[in-house]
């Protein structure tokens, strides 16, 4: 895109509408997830009396309170699914901070590990935690709930400015009931990577470069793989460069890099340790590389063994919805930033030897729904309520995997 894009002229009611539909939409998604800790929670609440000692099948349906008395109310349940994996170290660090001292050889069963984790997530909950009642966990799930709502509301102010309204509309509800999505409503740092990425990319379009270098530089202190916003404000600038010499573009893949590079240097002198971040990475989490070897076997392993790991399941499912969206990304072009953007997010997903394709990793790179949006609204509407419903369901169910820890997230 050479020129800054202006938001398509539509009438205010049509999109006062589409905001309308798609803000239902997002409640109903949170609802979903809310099904799927509950179906959780009631599985805890099935039995007052059951106990891992004495059916050892419960401690699959009870990760949270194996070996101790089991809630009288569901609430609580719900809370920790929402707060769990993740979640538990990013509470860890609003609670606690930062280690000062990383021990050797470190694991993810010492506190220390929480030194892996990026500050723009818990510095935020900290700041709503000391003025919402009811502590770190709500004010994490509060934070993360108006966090969604503007992620749905700002990728239909970006599909809008390349399509239409109607196909506006289509993402932001694809957007909220995404099985990905769950993210949204968990403790996790996704919501405001997304957040600002979109912000990134409407000020890109604009080009506010400083402005979006700033935002950025946020991205990149949210997630490791928010470095994909460097790469898209690489490339916006090379396009307004080779298009209108406009050299100022340089400033925001000058800027974008340094949230990521400040955090390293903090850490570093926080903990007395040069790059301790990769220690850390390295040592409690394994983080090796397969180079996307991991996911083509876990796919294949779904494919001779149906159904006997939800992780392999997930994992194909993944790998085939990826397909599909790069497929129809080909039909309908984005910008080369958010192409570019989504191509790193999709390439760091795969890069791991752990933890490779999950929905919330495709969710991240998001601007690809957007492209799906358009392909059902132009080509296969016919098909919408199909892939709603089937949206609906990956969501419920996801959530409810995640919660008994049957599957990684």
């Amino acid at each position: 895109m050479t020129d800054p894009i202006e938001l398509q002229p539509a009438p205010p009611a049509v999109w006062r509408r589409a905001l309308t539909t798609a803000g239902l939409v997002y409640l109903f998604s949170r609802v979903c997830v809310a099904v799927g800790a509950a179906i959780v929670a009631a599985g805890l609440r099935a039995d007052e009396n059951l106990r891992v000692e004495k059916f050892p099948w419960a401690r699959w349906a009870s990760p949270y309170y194996a070996g101790k008395p089991i809630p009288k109310n569901a609430l609580r349940p719900m809370i920790d699914v929402l707060t769990g994996w993740d979640g538990v170290w990013y509470l860890r660090i609003v609670k606690h901070g930062y280690p000062t001292i990383v021990q050797a050889k470190v694991t993810y069963d010492v506190p220390d590990a929480r030194a892996a984790f990026f500050p723009t997530y818990p510095m935020l909950v900290k700041a709503f935690d000391t003025i919402l009642p009811g502590g770190a966990d709500l004010a994490s799930l509060f934070v993360n709930f108006v966090l969604g709502a503007l992620v749905v509301w700002l990728v239909g102010l970006l599909a809008r400015s390349l399509f239409d309204v109607q196909v506006a509309q289509r993402a932001m509800i694809l957007t909220a009931l995404f099985p990905g999505s769950f993210v949204l409503s968990f403790a996790y740092t996704e919501a405001l990577l997304l957040v600002l990425a979109a912000v990134t990319f409407l000020l890109l379009m604009r080009h506010q470069w400083w402005a979006a270098g700033l935002v950025a530089a946020l991205g990149t202190a949210t997630r490791p793989n928010g470095v994909a916003l460097v790469a898209a404000c690489a490339v916006a600038a090379w396009v307004a460069i080779r298009s209108n010499r406009e050299w100022r573009a340089l400033a925001a893949p000058a800027i974008a890099p340094l949230g990521f590079l400040g955090f390293q240097l903090w850490l570093g002198r926080h903990t007395h340790e040069t790059m301790v971040w990769f220690r850390v990475q390295s040592e409690a989490w394994g983080e090796g590389t397969s180079f996307g070897s991991t996911a083509l076997r876990r796919t294949w392993q779904a494919f001779i063994r149906p159904m006997t790991s939800p992780t392999n399941t997930i994992t194909a499912v993944s790998v085939l919805t990826l397909v599909a969206l790069f497929w129809m990304l080909r039909r309908y072009r984005l910008p080369l930033m958010m192409t570019a953007y989504s191509i790193v997010v999709v390439a760091l997903m795969l890069l791991p030897e752990t933890v490779t394709a999950r929905p919330r990793f495709i969710f991240t790179a998001f601007p690809l729904l957007i492209p799906a949006a358009a392909w059902f609204e132009r080509e296969k509407p016919h098909w919408w309520p199909w892939l709603l419903s089937c949206c609906a369901v990956g969501l419920v169910t996801l959530t409810a995997l995640y919660g008994v820890n049957a599957a990684v997230p």
